[in-house]
């Protein structure tokens, strides 16, 4: 486990950190953008969490923070099957059971969804649009250096599973908000109140 004693260390003051395997990098790099971008998912969950869900949906978003620091340890040190902290196919597989049970309680789509209705709702949308951002940087990286395959799919699976929990939690409520297409574009009247 992690002993932390002391918070700050001076040494990225430079502008450069360690990674998992303790080589040092600018911290503009692929990987720390990467699992950077996986914290920022990470944390916008735990404001989903805070606002308050569904008992099951709180769990599972529990476990899922979680692996959300696995996911980081994976992506913080390079290599492949070196006995590392690496994100395996079963959490990407219990996403899937987790999707498909979700889902399987709501009306199908009739639409797009905007990213909206509930406070609970909103803020599994954004983390799901943060999900999407951290997905884009891992591919980033695996275009540059090797990547785990499964680290990539848990973080595409989780947004998701983030979509379908925003849309459950506005169930309760008046239902998803749904995009209309064109529904702005009547003539502007000029009427700016």
């Amino acid at each position: 486990m992690v002993k932390l004693t002391r918070i700050y260390t001076r040494q990225g003051d430079g502008g450069d950190t360690h990674l998992g395997d303790m080589s040092r990098v600018r911290k503009t790099s692929g990987r720390v953008e990467a699992y950077g971008e996986v914290d920022e998912a990470n944390s916008a969950i735990g404001v989903a969490r805070a606002l308050g869900l569904a008992p099951r949906m709180d769990e599972w978003l529990g476990v899922v923070q979680n692996d959300l620091f696995d996911v980081g340890a994976d992506l913080a040190v390079p290599g492949g099957d070196d006995g590392r902290l690496r994100i395996v196919a079963a959490q990407v597989a219990r996403l899937e059971r987790w999707c498909d049970a979700a889902n399987a309680e709501l009306p199908p789509l009739e639409s797009f969804v905007l990213p909206g209705g509930t406070p609970a709702a909103a803020s599994l949308h954004l983390a799901r649009a943060i999900s999407r951002r951290a997905e884009r940087a891992i591919v980033a990286l695996s275009d540059a250096e090797p990547v785990n395959d499964q680290a990539l799919a848990y973080v595409n699976r989780l947004s998701d599973l983030l979509f379908i929990l925003a849309r459950r939690a506005n169930v309760d409520a008046d239902g998803d908000v749904t995009w209309v297409p064109g529904a702005s574009r009547a003539p502007d009247d000029g009427d700016v109140s």
